[in-house]
């Protein structure tokens, strides 16, 4: 009799332990959660065949930045160059130009928010 309590004792504590690293409440568990085989619903991308349309607009110091508006509503508002220090605006109008369409293309894949990095810039030779 004690022998069995003590296995009942053993197996609650190691499905409670279970519980806590696999980070599930013990309402949510299942059998396709517990062999790894958790069901991922794809999600419809908003943006796909959405009007998205770029604006280049003037900034400070005779830069220029980009304006990006998605079924006519002004959606990100980028007066200058994006993952660098300060507010200085693009050189040209073709750099604002490339960067605001690596942007675009981001949120076409639905990549929000579509950040765009140092190496990102490096890579499109805007930063001359």
């Amino acid at each position: 009799m004690e022998s069995n309590k003590r296995t009942i004792s053993i197996f609650l504590t190691v499905l409670f332990m279970l519980f806590i690293f696999a980070g599930l409440p013990a309402t949510s568990l299942s059998a396709e959660k517990i062999a790894g085989k958790q069901e991922v619903k794809q999600q419809n991308n908003p943006y796909a065949k959405a009007e998205i349309a770029i604006k280049i607009i003037p900034s400070i110091n005779n830069t220029f930045g980009y304006d990006i508006f998605i079924n006519g509503q002004p959606v990100l508002h980028q007066p200058h160059i994006p993952a660098l220090p300060g507010n200085k605006g693009f050189t040209t109008k073709e750099r604002a130009q490339k960067v605001a369409e690596f942007v675009v293309k981001k949120i076409r894949k639905n990549i929000m928010p579509p950040t765009v990095t140092i190496d990102d810039l490096k890579t499109m030779g805007v930063l001359k």
